[in-house]
C-alpha cells in the first residue's frame, strides 16, 4: 500500500439528491436539516434537534432486538414526514458524511454512527461478538444498509474527522475496531487478534484489529467513542 487514506474536509452544503432537498451546517457540532416535504426521513429518535409542528414524527418498525445508545438508553427508530423541515446533531464535535445511495447500493456501517436516511434506503441491524483494541468480551452492531426501493440518501455521525481509502482488489489496510466509520459490500472485514508478551512471567495482552480487504471503499473516524457492550 503506496497511498495513504484521503482526509473528507468538512463543509457546509445545501443539495438535493432523489427529491431529498437538505443542508448540512460547518460548525464543530454540526447540524443535518432535511425537507421531508417530499419524502420521509428515519433516524434514531434521539439525533432529533428540531422540527416544524407540521411534521409528524411516528415510531418506526424495530428489524431487530433493542438496541442502546452510548449512554445506556434504548434506540428508537422514528420516521418524519408531513410539511416542512426537520433537524438532527449528535452529542460531540465531529463530521456529517453523506453517502449517495443510487438503487441496489448496499453500505455496511458501524454502530452508532448511523444518523437519518430516505425512506428508500431499507436498513439491518446484524450483531457481532469482535473486540476492541486491547480489550476482550466486547461486541458491538454493524448496520446494513440497502437503497433497494430507488434511489436515496443515507447521513452518517462520525466523531472528529474522517478518512476515506479506495481499496484495489486484495489491498488490505488494518483498522482499530471502533474506528472504521463503513466499508462497501464488497470489501471483506475480519478480526485479527495478536498475543503481546507482557514482561518475563507468561502474561499477555491480547491486541485485536478489522483488517479490511478490496476491492472498494472503506472510511475511518479520528475519534473513537467507547459505546457499552451490545447485548446478543
Amino acid at each position: 500500500m503506496t497511498e495513504l487514506p484521503d482526509l473528507i474536509p468538512p463543509k457546509g452544503s445545501a443539495k438535493t439528491y432523489a427529491d431529498v432537498a437538505y443542508h448540512i451546517g460547518d460548525d464543530a457540532v454540526p447540524v443535518l436539516t432535511v425537507d421531508v416535504s417530499k419524502t420521509q426521513v428515519y433516524f434514531e429518535h434521539h439525533s432529533l434537534l428540531w422540527k416544524h409542528p407540521s411534521v409528524i414524527i411516528t415510531l418506526r418498525e424495530a428489524h431487530s432486538g433493542p438496541r442502546r445508545a452510548p449512554g445506556g438508553e434504548q434506540v428508537l427508530i422514528a420516521e418524519a414526514s408531513g410539511e416542512g423541515m426537520i433537524a438532527f446533531r449528535r452529542d460531540g464535535p465531529g463530521q456529517i458524511v453523506t453517502l449517495q445511495m443510487p438503487l441496489g447500493r448496499e453500505i455496511f456501517v458501524h454502530e452508532h454512527r448511523f444518523l437519518a436516511a430516505s425512506r428508500a434506503v431499507s436498513y439491518e441491524t446484524l450483531h457481532l461478538r469482535t473486540s476492541g483494541l486491547l480489550h476482550t468480551n466486547q461486541g458491538y452492531a454493524m448496520q446494513k444498509f440497502l437503497a433497494g426501493k430507488g434511489d436515496g440518501v443515507l447521513w452518517l455521525y462520525a466523531y472528529g474527522q474522517v478518512f476515506e481509502k479506495i481499496l484495489e482488489d486484495g489491498e488490505s489496510i488494518d483498522i482499530e475496531p471502533g474506528a472504521w466509520l463503513y466499508k462497501d459490500r464488497m470489501v471483506g472485514m475480519e478480526t485479527i487478534a495478536s498475543r503481546l508478551p507482557l514482561g518475563r512471567f507468561g502474561n499477555h495482552a491480547t491486541l485485536y484489529i478489522n483488517r479490511f480487504t478490496g476491492p472498494g471503499r472503506v472510511a475511518v473516524q479520528s475519534m473513537y467513542v467507547h459505546s457499552r457492550p451490545t447485548e446478543p
